[in-house]
């Protein structure tokens, strides 16, 4: 008995590892090592994108159906319907919403948008709406149309007036701002436009592109949500990847995502059925893309269709030569210099002279799915593209070497989905890569199940709806590896970046969000720890247990001539680390940042904040012990040179 007690005390007993740093750095780490990959997957359209209205403009919608109609709602005995408009506001959005004012109503009469699961309203925040409106019939009819944000019992949160005219049968646009005086307990509010049911009995109006922002990340038009683009902030991410993902590619050719169909006037931008389900309204295009890369610092990380559809199509080698073309005119908007081509010369009329910064061009997304065929996809869009823009780094999303392309890729994206202990037995993925020309993109990676028999399963079967300490842990313990193996691994993105909780199309998913808040994932603080936290140096040390539950890196900020300590354990049992430092002058305190739970916390809607990370100090010198708490990640930062 004595014996089984002795066996038990040294199970649950603290571990100790003794980590030796040497005093001279392997490699430089590069300054995009930590970013965000972006597609809209529940997340651009009601999410980033900080237009409030869903359905704002009809797109792709079969008019005179119920389901045309998502988002909107008749108010007091209007009757309202989608159709196709003899003449549309536009080529790119034949569709109207027609409004009858039936004879015999009193009051206010019209219809409403209950926005993307909600429309968050605040007292004193002024908001930007605006439409387009018609009489398909001249009429005698002169009055006003009030646009207010209600709740859904009616009660008015503001309005505005603007005139209306039935002498009006081409199409006009107003503008009108509101300032509610109320901030209502529910997101469950309405965007409102009425007419008096009087005055307007009997009158027919259309309406088109109808909009509502409220103020925007450092107030760009058509900008960004500020909240999330806040937390999106808090990261420092060094690069954005955009549009995807596997939004890029299009069920089909004809719906893939196309830059030309996503730049200009909103109205000239028709939307396309996105791949994840629903509508894209396509308002955050490229230009805004670019916008936001620059209002964040960031380097957009910028993908070009590649001729592979996910409903299996690959284009003909013989006929890729227009789908070549669209990728020249959109890198040619992106870094084009004025005068030297139209799609550059678009760039500028919409108002940015100079060329954004460019670097990293990816070509397609996941084309293991079609391997076969990216062979001759890679070498033609390629082989053109690399002529015309020598300076570009152009990055293979097949398998490493498999099958074998050329010209031969600098650059791969690797993407891997898998349990938390998939990650941390898997730290040391990049270690055994060859050192060569090539170098790597972790484009996205995530723990998503704790069930490695069915990754992609239920969450009756393992599948995580949020992330949680474990999976974190683990996925901290992969980015010690990254960070270690950072002479060839150039970027590493988890995905996806963000999700609305009330249309999830996936889960888990780094930041959460819905119509009045943003959640913050135990994920994301181990993202945004390690992104906030970088050195310029990699300095070897003792090597975790490839097989092992506790991992580290060490790196170093020679500005700040700081050695910076991340440790990752991902089991429940406290570990400790005992480090020796060999150089000169050590700080005898240090910063400690850690964020640590069980294995099942979780930051939830209903959580969020069941684990954050806490800042404290810490003893430290040229040998000093730390013990790792179960399920944390931990940042120790001291002085030492």
């Amino acid at each position: 008995m004595k014996s089984l007690i002795f066996l038990l005390g040294l199970l649950g007993a603290t571990r100790a590892v003794t980590v030796s740093v040497s005093a001279t750095a392997s490699h430089p780490i590069p300054t995009t090592l930590w970013g965000q990959m972006f597609e809209d997957i529940s997340s651009g359209d009601g999410g980033l994108y900080a237009e409030l209205l869903q359905n704002r403009a009809f797109q792709q919608v079969t008019p005179g159906t119920s389901a045309a109609l998502n988002a909107w709602q008749a108010v007091n005995g209007a009757t309202i319907s989608v159709i196709a408009e003899s003449v549309p506001v536009s080529s790119a959005l034949p569709n109207a919403l027609h409004v009858v004012i039936p004879n015999g109503r009193t009051g206010p009469v019209g219809f409403a948008n209950t926005g993307y699961f909600g429309i968050k309203v605040t007292a004193s925040t002024t908001y930007s709406a605006s439409f387009f409106y018609r009489f398909p019939t001249a009429s005698s009819f002169r009055g006003t149309a009030t646009v207010s944000l209600q709740t859904s019992s009616g009660q008015i949160l503001g309005s505005s007036t603007v005139s209306i005219s039935g002498a009006q049968t081409s199409w006009q646009q107003l503008s009108v701002q509101i300032t509610p005086t109320i901030t209502p307990s529910s997101t469950g509010n309405l965007f409102v436009i009425t007419l008096d049911g009087s005055a307007a009995a009997g009158q027919t109006i259309n309406f088109a592109m109808l909009s509502l922002f409220p103020p925007t990340f450092k107030d760009r038009p058509n900008g960004m949500r500020i909240d999330i683009a806040e937390a999106l902030s808090e990261m420092r991410p060094s690069f954005f990847r955009f549009p995807g993902g596997n939004n890029l590619e299009g069920q089909t050719v004809a719906t893939r995502w196309q830059w030309n169909a996503t730049v200009g006037p909103l109205v000239e931008r028709p939307g396309r059925v996105g791949d994840w389900g629903y509508i894209n309204t396509d308002g955050l295009g490229l230009f805004e893309y670019l916008t936001w890369c620059e209002d964040l610092n960031m380097i957009p990380i910028m993908a070009v269709w590649a001729g592979f559809a996910l409903g299996g199509t690959s284009v003909a080698e013989a006929d890729l030569q227009p789908f070549i073309q669209q990728a020249i005119d959109q890198i040619n908007f992106v870094i084009g210099a004025q005068g030297t081509s139209e799609a550059a010369d678009l760039r500028v009329s919409l108002g940015h002279p100079e060329p954004f910064a460019l670097t990293f061009v990816e070509v397609g997304n996941e084309d293991f799915f079609a391997a076969n065929t990216y062979v001759y996809r890679w070498h033609d869009f390629v082989d053109t593209l690399q002529a015309q823009f020598p300076d570009l780094h152009f990055i293979a999303t097949s398998d490493t070497s498999n099958p074998i392309l050329s010209p031969n890729p600098t650059e791969y994206d690797i993407h891997v989905y898998q349990t938390p202990s998939w990650f941390a037995q898997n730290s040391f993925f990049y270690d055994g890569f060859e050192r060569n020309v090539t170098r790597y993109f972790e484009g996205e990676y995530a723990a998503i199940s704790t069930n490695p028999d069915d990754i992609f399963g239920t969450p009756a079967d393992g599948r995580l709806t949020f992330p949680t300490m474990q999976s974190s842990t683990g996925e901290a313990a992969f980015m010690t590896g990254l960070e270690r193996n950072s002479d060839i691994v150039f970027a590493a993105s988890y995905a996806p970046l963000l999700n609305h909780v009330a249309n999830s199309q996936w889960t888990p998913n780094l930041v959460s969000f819905d119509s009045g808040a943003v959640y913050r994932s135990t994920s994301f603080y181990v993202q945004m720890l390690f992104s906030q936290n970088r050195g310029d140096e990699y300095i070897p040390s003792t090597l975790p247990n490839r097989t092992g539950t506790i991992f580290w890196s060490v790196v170093r900020n020679t500005t700040a001539q700081s050695i910076i300590i991340k440790v990752s354990n991902t089991i429940a049992t406290e570990t400790s680390l005992t480090f020796n430092l060999p150089f000169t002058t050590v700080a005898t305190t240090g910063t400690l940042q850690i964020i640590q739970g069980s294995a099942t916390t979780s930051n939830t809607p209903t959580t969020p904040n069941a684990a954050v990370p806490v800042t404290s100090s810490i003893g430290t010198g040229k040998t000093f012990t730390y013990n790792a708490p179960g399920f944390s990640f931990s940042v120790i930062t001291l002085v030492a040179h």
